[in-house]
């Protein structure tokens, strides 16, 4: 994307939405259903559109989790690290993950093809540890459904 494109959408949305501080987390998240993610182009654009300074606009994307500020790759692996997994082996899987995926947590492949996350639970509490793959829930992962998936992907 090009900075050009994003003067448009963040003008089309101040026009959508107003121009007001309380337009910031709806175009923050209309931005990044448009782009997939928010540029750090972007924060100036917006911060001068909603009258609002750039550190302003900075700490909001920082501090909001579901704000990410780097493209997903193709693929996206989220884990649950919620208690009722934790209790059942999500630790054990996320280490599996990181180790196979040679990634941390919130990162995506250099090659863009896979991006690990973490979830803060998926509903699925009875049967952890759970995962969301591609947005397919993956319940009762163990060591050999997460690698035979995670091979899958990276292919």
């Amino acid at each position: 994307m090009h900075a050009n494109d994003y003067a448009a959408a963040v003008a089309r949305l101040a026009e959508d939405l107003g121009s007001e501080q309380s337009a910031l987390l709806p175009m923050l998240h209309a931005l990044q259903d448009e782009f997939g993610y928010i540029d750090d182009l972007m924060v100036p654009l917006i911060a001068s559109a909603l009258n609002l300074s750039r550190a302003d606009v900075h700490g909001v994307v920082t501090f909001y989790h579901d704000f990410r500020r780097q493209p997903l790759g193709r693929h996206r692996v989220r884990l649950c690290r919620a208690e009722s997994c934790q209790a059942r082996g999500a630790a054990a899987i996320e280490r599996i993950a990181t180790e196979r995926l040679g990634l941390r947590m919130g990162e995506t492949s250099v090659d863009g093809r896979v991006t690990l996350d973490a979830v803060y639970c998926l509903g699925l509490c009875a049967t952890g540890p759970n995962a969301m793959i591609d947005d397919v829930p993956v319940s009762r992962i163990d060591p050999t459904t997460l690698d035979r998936l995670l091979g899958e992907l990276t292919r």
